[in-house]
């Protein structure tokens, strides 16, 4: 059934209020479909359709709503209901949704909430903000490797329902060591009183509590994982990071990179849920440094008034020159900040970089100056040293360009920013002040002014 034809069904249950035929409906569905058609729905009908849905549906419905609905849902219930509602959710989502609420609002749903809840939930709220720590789940299955497969079967049975995957379990030495890890099916295929420590893979893949989430995401997408678990600095097993939170993440950071890219600040919000206001801010900064950046440009022009007087023919291609360089710059600044980001360019790189851009940057100089030359002297008919003038300019402003497209983001990887920082406006604005300089020098070397 499409999604159009859900919401219309929904709402008609809701007008005709047959609420037992709303809550059989919606527990056909996917708790992530569930969510969207919600969404679709006014405020009062969206709180209505919750309250309707039984409790452990509603506890998986809650974590694919959006924060401003969960914030609705959690003031309309009492304490006792919200509470609930975090005792049902997996420890990452409930850590989630409470770094969102207000300090005060979070103090009352942990009261209310089980002494389990809240010991997990605080432990996940004590790591810093983008870490491996904050992401991860503790509802993980763990293994002691003295184990019988017969009796860690036994225990996955006991503790699987309230484990976010049962598929790879982590065997634990007595200090609580990650020493191994063994996958389900493996202990399906064994015999029974195989010992745990002897079919355990012990060449095991973590991640510390402390790494960024986006290095931890670069983890799964080297070693092909959905799982992986994380531990603290003496080795010990905190928690794990399933697949489901990384496509999150990497959704989040390249949201945020194309947004650097384009000179906006990031905003965790949709664009639709962002106000004028909100968006506003986001943007006027960097507008603002870019405006004032660009006045260099103008004070360039103005410097050689007195030679653009002489060839006024010259200021119809500055332009041209500008957006070309800028053009080139973009490109390979882009190139470069993708390979960073992907991990596959480190600073040892770099002189690798700059000849290949050289070699990159000297093709395409030399096929836009050619191809220039001939519109100037056939169409435009300028005159063989203004043809010269603009070519060598052009050809030496993609080159320019290029160079500092690729080795400014590995700077400012180097200095600790974020290489999408230096991404085509910031580069565009440096480029178009190298162009102008190199081409009102080519125009007094040549022309003579």
């Amino acid at each position: 059934m499409e999604e159009r034809m859900e919401r219309e069904e929904l709402a008609g249950l809701l007008a005709e209020k047959k609420y037992a035929d709303i809550r059989q409906t919606l527990t056909d569905f996917n708790e992530a479909d569930i969510a969207a058609v919600m969404e679709e729905l006014e405020s009062e009908d969206m709180l209505c359709v919750y309250r309707i849905l039984p409790k452990d549906l509603a506890a998986d419905v809650f974590s694919y709503l959006e924060v401003e609905n969960q914030q609705a849902i959690i003031s309309s219930l009492s304490e006792k209901e919200a509470a609930s509602i975090i005792d049902n959710l997996w420890a990452d989502d409930a850590a989630d949704f409470l770094e969102e609420m207000p300090a005060n609002v979070v103090e009352k749903l942990l009261a209310a909430a089980s002494p389990d809840t809240r010991q997990t939930v605080n432990q996940l709220l004590r790591y810093p903000e983008d870490s491996a720590g904050s992401i991860m789940t503790v509802e993980y299955v763990s293994l002691k490797e003295s184990l019988t497969v017969d009796e860690a079967i036994a225990r996955i049975r006991s503790v699987g329902l309230d484990s976010e995957t049962i598929n790879i379990c982590y065997v634990l030495d007595a200090q609580r060591r990650l020493v191994g890890t063994v996958a389900l099916r493996y202990l399906l295929l064994s015999q029974g009183d195989e010992i745990i420590g002897d079919i355990m893979n012990d060449n095991v893949i973590s991640i510390h509590t402390l790494m960024d989430q986006e290095q931890a995401a670069a983890q799964f997408k080297k070693y092909d994982f959905t799982a992986m678990p994380v531990v603290d600095n003496e080795n010990r097993l905190v928690g794990i990071i399933t697949v489901d939170d990384i496509v999150d993440i990497m959704e989040e950071e390249t949201t945020e990179d194309m947004e650097k890219m384009a000179a906006i600040l990031p905003s965790d919000k949709p664009y639709m849920k962002t106000t004028v206001a909100e968006t506003y801010r986001k943007r006027i900064p960097w507008l603002l440094l870019l405006m004032v950046s660009a006045a260099f440009t103008g004070a360039i022009i103005s410097s050689f008034e007195e030679a653009l007087s002489v060839y006024a023919v010259l200021t119809a291609f500055i332009p041209m020159l500008m957006d070309t360089g800028g053009n080139a710059g973009g490109q390979a600044s882009v190139t470069v900040i993708r390979g960073l980001s992907l991990g596959e360019i480190s600073y040892r790189d770099v002189p690798k970089i700059i000849w290949k851009e050289i070699r990159v940057a000297f093709l395409c100089g030399l096929t836009l100056a050619a191809a220039n030359f001939a519109k100037l002297m056939l169409f435009d008919r300028v005159g063989v040293y203004v043809s010269l003038t603009v070519c060598l300019t052009l050809a030496a402003s993609v080159l320019t360009a290029m160079l500092v497209g690729c080795l400014l983001p590995v700077g400012a990887k180097r200095l600790g920013f974020d290489p999408a920082v230096m991404a085509s406006p910031f580069i565009t604005t440096i480029v178009d002040a190298l162009s102008l300089i190199l081409y009102f020098r080519f125009a007094m070397l040549i022309l003579g002014i």
